[in-house]
This record gives structure tokens, C-alpha cells and sequence, in this order.
């Protein structure tokens, strides 16, 4: 004899999985108009950013080939960050996190340079100083830090030049501290002060400081 208590299981677990499906197409759903968006704000990037231009075309020169588009994806990122770059696998903009097409703009110039670095300087991603150095020089030549920049200039309190290195030099040593072999806060602080000087004035391909 089935009683009414067994009933309810089966009844209960299906609105469970109805409401579980509904929050589960909601979310592709969302996904993919974050990432459709994002690729629309790539492909304007790409062929529009006199940043993003200049970098593509600079990295062809270095690299003998053409940066693929379909080696620059968007996609939903679990980690919050904009984007990141890979060696083999190109640069992941992450389409969650980039609010609108300026941040986009900025994060795919980061990224950019670190491609560019790559190619003409054969980069060891293990490294930690290797790591440091491009990440001194994306976060200095992206135009990432130029709000930052835009702040010390009116602020009265620290020249502009100062201003930006503050800037640059946060971004690298959060980067840094994201490399599996960076142990703690002080080895990144002391990693990207030991090639900040060298880093920082290494302003190729450009003849000198974007934007």
C-alpha cells in the first residue's frame, strides 16, 4: 500500500528539478548575452581601437602572422577578473565581468601586450620576473591606469608621472600574486620592485607612454 507520504516525494523532487532547469536556461540565456555582447564590443575593437590596431599590427611584424580572432574569446569566467592570456591558447576576455566596451578596450590592449611580449621576447610564464615585467608593461602601456593617471594630475597631492606608476605597480604585484609560484604578498612587492625600473621604461612597441 502506497501511502500519501510517498506521494509527495516524487511530486516535491520534480518542482525541484522544474525550478532548478527554469534557473539553469535563465542563466545560458544570460551567458550567452554577456558573451554575444562582448564580441560585438571585440569585433569594434579590433578594427576600430588605435590601441588594439596598433598592437595587432605590431604583433604580425614580430611574429611573421596575424593575431586569429577566434583566438580572442569571450567567455564567462568563474574567478572575477576581465581577462587573461595564454601562450597556446590566446587571450580569454571574460565576458561576465567587462561592464562595457571601454573596460574591454583597456583589458584587450593588457592583454595584447602580453601576446606581443610572447612573441618578441620569448617569455617564460614560469618566471616570476618574466611575469612581472609584462605585466609592469600592460598595465603601464594598456591605458589602464590612465583614470588613475587623470586623478593624481588634479588632485594636487602627486605629479602624474607618480600617479601612474603607483598604479601600474599595484596592478603587477596583484597579477604577480596570482602566479602559482608567488608564495605570498611581500615575494610579488619584491619580484616587480626588482625589474619595475627596467620594465617601466621598456615602452616597446610604442616610442613612449600610450595615452
Amino acid at each position: 500500500m502506497i501511502e500519501s507520504g510517498d506521494q509527495k516525494e516524487p511530486i516535491n523532487g520534480s518542482a525541484k528539478r522544474e525550478g532548478d532547469d527554469h534557473q539553469m536556461e535563465s542563466k545560458k540565456l544570460k551567458d550567452a548575452k554577456q558573451c554575444s555582447k562582448c564580441e560585438e564590443w571585440r569585433d569594434w575593437m579590433v578594427k576600430y581601437s588605435p590601441n588594439v590596431v596598433f598592437m595587432l599590427q605590431q604583433i604580425e611584424k614580430a611574429g611573421d602572422h596575424k593575431v586569429p580572432l577566434d583566438m580572442i574569446n569571450c567567455e564567462i569566467c568563474k574567478d572575477p577578473k576581465y581577462g587573461g592570456f595564454h601562450p597556446e591558447l590566446g587571450i580569454q576576455l571574460c565576458a561576465n565581468y567587462i561592464t562595457d566596451k571601454w573596460v574591454l578596450n583597456d583589458t584587450l590592449s593588457h592583454e595584447l601586450i602580453h601576446w606581443y611580449d610572447n612573441v618578441r621576447f620569448k617569455v617564460d610564464w614560469l618566471n616570476l620576473r618574466h611575469h612581472a615585467c609584462s605585466e609592469i608593461r600592460a598595465a603601464s602601456l594598456s591605458g589602464e591606469c590612465a583614470i588613475m593617471t587623470e586623478f593624481w594630475k588634479h588632485s594636487g597631492f602627486m605629479r602624474v608621472a607618480k600617479g601612474h606608476q603607483r598604479c601600474v605597480k599595484r596592478k603587477a604585484i596583484l597579477s604577480v600574486m596570482g602566479h602559482p609560484a608567488c608564495k605570498s604578498k611581500e615575494q610579488a612587492e619584491q619580484v616587480v620592485d626588482e625589474v619595475f625600473r627596467s620594465c617601466f621604461n621598456d615602452t616597446r612597441p610604442y616610442e613612449s607612454i600610450y595615452r
